[in-house]
């Protein structure tokens, strides 16, 4: 198990040079949504893709590397996470439109995209202002919306293996299911071309501001959240599960289930990290205990628990 002490020699003494940003103790839970968390050991900011690259290729073997996009569906255990945690930044936050197809950078709000595609005429990629994030985790975890998912409208990606080799993924390699790719977690994703249909720039840009209303009237979106906190079983929906079971408004620490959504949970403004997974926790089991569904995360959480081992 891998703990959260320092490594010997002291960690950025043994990276290679870079031309991007290197920091030591780097906090991330306030850059995630939940506004809670630890910190990193060393956040690497990659200059570009080629800076990303080599230091892929030169890294110590032994050093553990974490990837982290806009921190939407991000819990950062409190312990903080050891070695290396890469951040892409505004070098890989284009957005280019031309047709029907649209390349976007990988650290592209998809939100950002949506808009873009809309003004360009290009429609089919509304459902992406309804999911918060970047488009990095949205290939990750073949994110969707409002009837469609990446799977519907990724043409190919572009990204980088552990070792810094650059891949070009088709539809079918980047092997989509439920809210996953069939990509080695270790690759990092830089790109991802997309395509759309023909569209009336007025009607894109009400069907947004439709999906905009409708999240804010059914999601508590202006509240410290990751999103939806569970993947929907086979059939079923989580968030009915989570009733059912009478967690609606449940807490732990300052943590809570959202009143309005209760597949959501919320920092109250001092949970710490522990709160929210914890929380998380008691709801799988009361669910399971109810209903007999062992609900499955969809927030992805990395790092350590507070003087704690890594967990799950």
């Amino acid at each position: 198990m891998m703990t959260a002490q320092k490594l010997p020699g002291g960690l950025l003494g043994r990276l290679p040079p870079v031309r991007g940003r290197l920091a030591a103790n780097a906090p991330l839970g306030r850059v995630t949504w939940f506004r809670t968390g630890g910190t990193a050991e060393a956040l690497f900011r990659p200059a570009d893709a080629d800076d990303l690259a080599g230091f892929l290729a030169r890294r110590p073997e032994d050093v553990p590397l974490t990837v982290v996009g806009l921190g939407s569906n991000l819990l950062v255990r409190d312990g903080g996470v050891p070695g290396v945690t890469i951040r892409l930044g505004r070098a890989f936050a284009t957005i280019e439109c031309e047709g029907e197809i649209v390349r976007a950078g990988a650290a592209a709000l998809d939100v950002s995209v949506a808009l873009a595609a809309g003004a360009a005429s290009t429609a089919g990629l509304e459902f992406l202002s309804g999911v918060p994030g970047s488009i990095g985790g949205a290939l990750r975890m073949n994110a969707g919306a409002f009837g469609r998912e990446m799977k519907d409208v990724t043409v190919s990606a572009q990204a980088l293996d552990a070792k810094g080799m650059r891949h070009e993924l088709d539809n079918a390699a980047l092997g989509f299911g439920y809210r996953r790719a069939r990509v080695p977690e270790g690759w990092i994703f830089l790109s991802a071309v997309l395509k759309g249909e023909k569209g009336d720039p007025g009607v894109i840009a009400a069907r947004i501001a439709e999906i905009r209303e409708t999240r804010e009237a059914s999601q508590p979106t202006r509240a410290a959240t990751g999103g939806s906190t569970f993947k929907n079983p086979p059939g079923k929906k989580a968030w009915e599960l989570i009733e059912r079971a009478g967690c609606r408004s449940l807490r732990r620490g300052g943590a809570m289930v959202s009143e309005k959504h209760c597949n959501f949970l919320i920092n109250t403004g001092a949970a710490t990290a522990a709160d929210i997974e914890q929380l998380g926790e008691e709801i799988r089991r009361r669910v399971k205990a109810a209903t007999g569904v062992q609900l499955e995360w969809e927030i992805r959480r990395i790092g350590v628990p507070a003087g704690g081992t890594e967990g799950a």
